[in-house]
């Protein structure tokens, strides 16, 4: 039983330690970071939204199935060990222990977190941190791979490199926390992490069916979609950033108000930069801006001020666009840009916190103490920053290649999905449910589906097999025009 009463006068929530140690919790802090818990929930079909209606419509409830099946195995794992081996109190520099194995133990004592809430809630909080996380990640996967597979990828991804990166950044025992890191809500073990892990997916992989190719120079297929997912992120990032703060004090309120600074700046500066080359204001170009400078205030929300806010809102968004181009120099097909948004703009972040963090803003809780960054004239803190963000592209690159390579070889559990799948859609072949109605798009996309079975002819249309009826065999001429060729009479068009 709980030894927990409340306070005769506040009804404040009263907690007794096994030595008769008395422990006080405001019921306003944790009611703030239950519903920041909430908001950080949100921000994960979010992420669904946002990859599919970047994919295709014949791969868009791939993505949306996996974030939401992401909830799934991701509180899984964060029940079963990944709270224990993240935020043990006697873990090592590198990762926790299993102490808490099955969150045994894990109930009113004050978190490891902050002492203003109780261990339990401090867990369900940062068990939404995991979830998204891993969610983030797997977009790397988009439009090449089996599902089955993708879900237990998951789970030892964020086993072997989530928790590790959260216990050395955030756990008191931590390398990085003990070196003085500033990353207040997840530039490094959320951001770069997971964007990095999706490059290293993307490379593992290889190239999607029609790369180089009119194939895939398409457009997103659903700007709704985007924008939805954008609105979700925006919102539940208030939760992200803001319940960072553990409690609800001014400096919650300050990571509210520079969250919402650098999304707006990012996003008019990503929308502005896609305009010089179109002369056309782009839905899609801001809503990827937003995200950018999202991610580039991550680390530093509980550290700067408004306008270090406005400078990295511009930068991650300058840098996040420009690093879409980085997958052609190196010549890997990262179908969703998630190395360039998400890698890319916690690096910038975790830079700028070096530089912009303020001592006087870290301390608007009224109990962290930091010697602030560049510009409070702490100037090795940018050495810090620097060597977190590197260790941890580093390990995420190393251990999610090692990852993808031994499920290669394990039956079963190969990730690349086949030539025949990406053809007819990973929604048929592996899901055998659309996020549309097929009916509505079969002029586009030249296809009628039979048994979930494709089975190519030449000019790759999808064709039934000889011993189905003739009937529902289409073919599309050689000499097609017009209306007959949209989608080139091939599915992947």
């Amino acid at each position: 039983m709980v030894n927990v009463t409340y306070t005769p006068t506040s009804s404040d929530l009263v907690y007794y330690e096994d030595d008769g140690t008395q422990v006080i919790y405001n019921l306003g802090d944790m009611a703030w970071v239950i519903a920041a818990m909430a908001l950080v929930w949100i921000m994960i079909p979010g992420v669904g939204l946002f990859y599919s209606g970047l994919l295709r419509r014949k791969n868009a409830l791939s993505m949306i199935f996996l974030g939401i099946a992401g909830v799934g195995v991701g509180s899984f794992q964060w029940f079963f060990w990944g709270y224990s081996l993240a935020f043990s109190d006697t873990g090592s520099k590198f990762i926790g222990n299993l102490d808490y194995f099955c969150l045994k133990g894990v109930l009113a004592q004050p978190s490891i977190g902050s002492t203003r809430i109780p261990a339990l809630l401090f867990c369900v909080y940062q068990c939404m941190f995991c979830v998204i996380t891993g969610v983030l990640a797997i977009g790397g996967f988009a439009e090449r791979s089996k599902m089955g597979p993708v879900l237990v990828f998951i789970f030892v991804w964020l086993t072997l490199v989530y928790c590790p990166i959260a216990n050395w950044t955030w756990n008191s025992n931590g390398w990085s926390f003990i070196m003085g890191g500033l990353d207040f809500a997840g530039g490094g073990p959320v951001h770069i992490s997971s964007g990095t892990a999706a490059l290293a997916i993307s490379i593992y992989l290889g190239k999607r069916r029609g790369y180089g190719t009119e194939r895939l120079a398409y457009k997103p297929h659903n700007t709704a979609f985007i924008v939805i997912g954008t609105v979700f992120l925006w919102f539940g990032w208030f939760g992200f950033n803001g319940g960072s703060a553990l409690s609800a004090n001014l400096r919650a309120v300050q990571a509210c108000i520079v969250t919402n600074l650098a999304a707006s700046v990012g996003g008019l500066t990503w929308m502005l930069l896609d305009w010089r080359l179109e002369k056309k204001f782009s839905a899609v170009g801001f809503c990827s801006g937003a995200i950018s400078g999202l991610v580039g205030i991550t680390p530093a929300a509980g550290f700067v001020g408004s306008p270090a806010a406005v400078a990295i809102g511009f930068v991650a968004g300058v840098a996040c666009n420009f690093g879409t181009k980085l997958k052609f120099l190196i010549n890997v097909d990262d179908t969703l840009d998630i190395f360039a948004s998400h890698g890319i703009g916690g690096m910038v972040g975790c830079i700028m916190t070096g530089l912009f963090a303020q001592a006087s803003v870290a301390g608007f809780d009224g109990i962290t103490v930091i010697p602030g960054g560049w510009f409070d004239h702490n100037y090795v803190q940018l050495g810090y920053q620097i060597a977190d963000l590197t260790s941890i592209f580093a390990y995420s690159l190393v251990m999610t290649t090692i990852i993808c390579w031994i499920m290669h070889f394990i039956p079963g559990l190969g990730l690349r999905a086949s030539e025949d799948a990406e053809i007819v859609g990973i929604d048929d072949a592996y899901l055998g449910e659309f996020a549309y109605d097929y009916v509505g798009t079969d002029p586009e996309l030249r296809l009628h589906r039979v048994d979930s079975k494709p089975v190519l002819t030449s000019g790759d249309v999808i064709a039934e097999d000889e011993s189905a009826q003739s009937a529902a065999n289409e073919k599309v001429p050689a000499s097609a025009e017009g209306n007959a060729v949209a989608g080139g009479g091939r599915v992947d068009a």
